[in-house]
């Protein structure tokens, strides 16, 4: 008996063009994805009739803990992606005025912005105040903040010294904190940031309570 088996692969080649063509021209609505967070988001500009949201996070975004989130300035095409996350305040470590489009999207969003001014200076000229960065962990580690999103200008440096001394609230050793903070500054990284770190006093604040952090949520479950 002789099987022709040239037709059976045309009928499946057939069948997987057909397949490809579908994939090619499929569209992916992202609010079947997570219809509950998008309904309240924004539709990007230039979205046709506002049908398909787009998330996009922004520069250098990343999870640092349980509520806490870091990142570079965010703008108008990452709203709908920070909705996601129910925000409930942002510390923005830049001194210039916060722009109107953000404002208005924390103002929709009932986001409070807490906004301490640091200069993005560069070296050999840093200068990192320390009751600053002191103010804004008071801020950082309090749970009724959160969910938080930490910002500068890129997410490395400021926002990174930031992170730094939370670590050392949170009883990290130098290694693993100046090995985040290169991770995300890269190439820019700088002594004097690892520096302010190494020697900033965290004795006032030690004894806050931090509900929120990972590492402490492991070790209660264990």
């Amino acid at each position: 008996m002789k099987v022709d088996r040239t037709a059976g692969r045309d009928g499946a080649d057939a069948d997987a063009e057909a397949m490809c063509k579908k994939i090619e021209v499929a569209l992916l609505d992202q609010r079947d994805l997570c219809p509950a967070a998008t309904a309240a988001a924004p539709a990007p500009a230039g979205a046709p009739g506002g049908d398909e949201v787009h998330f996009t996070p922004p520069l250098n975004f990343a999870m640092v803990d349980n509520g806490i989130f870091r990142s570079g300035f965010p703008d108008c095409a990452n709203f709908a992606f920070l909705q996601t996350l129910g925000l409930r305040s942002i510390i923005c470590l830049c001194p210039e005025p916060y722009p109107e489009a953000n404002m208005e999207f924390l103002k929709s969003s009932g986001i409070k912005l807490f906004q301490f001014g640091i200069e993005g200076y560069k070296e050999p000229f840093v200068y990192i105040p320390e009751e600053t960065i002191r103010e804004a962990l008071k801020v950082l580690i309090d749970v009724r903040n959160h969910p938080v999103l930490i910002h500068c200008k890129r997410g490395k440096h400021r926002t990174g010294c930031l992170v730094g001394c939370l670590r050392k609230l949170q009883r990290w050793c130098l290694s693993s904190i100046f090995d985040e903070y290169q991770r995300f500054a890269a190439a820019k990284a700088r002594v004097s940031d690892q520096r302010f770190m190494e020697l900033f006093d965290i004795s006032s604040l030690k004894n806050a309570p931090l509900t929120f952090s990972f590492s402490k949520r492991i070790s209660s479950q264990s």
